[in-house]
């Protein structure tokens, strides 16, 4: 049985979700790939979910609470923003 705190089929509270999310459209934005501000902050977005989902999958989800959710999510983030920048030969726009 899982509580209402939990994404149903996930081991994954709705909180620490949110906090991915969040996470993701500060690091997106920050980052940025290279595709206008709104694309950076999906792929932001999408890099914390990625990273946090490995992470959960792992069996390292919500073993260092509220400042390791944090942390994994900023990685996730940074990590698909710098692989996109790769493939595609994007350069940040300073």
């Amino acid at each position: 049985m899982t509580s209402s705190n939990h994404i149903q089929g996930l081991n994954v509270s709705s909180h620490t979700l949110l906090v991915w999310i969040l996470i993701g459209l500060v690091a997106g934005y920050i980052t940025g790939a290279g595709f206008g501000p709104i694309m950076d902050i999906v792929v932001g977005i999408l890099g914390a979910l990625i990273g946090g989902f490995i992470m959960t999958h792992l069996g390292y989800a919500g073993s260092g609470g509220f400042f390791y959710t944090v942390f994994v999510a900023v990685i996730g983030a940074v990590l698909l923003t710098f692989l996109i920048r790769l493939v595609t030969g994007a350069r940040n726009r300073l």
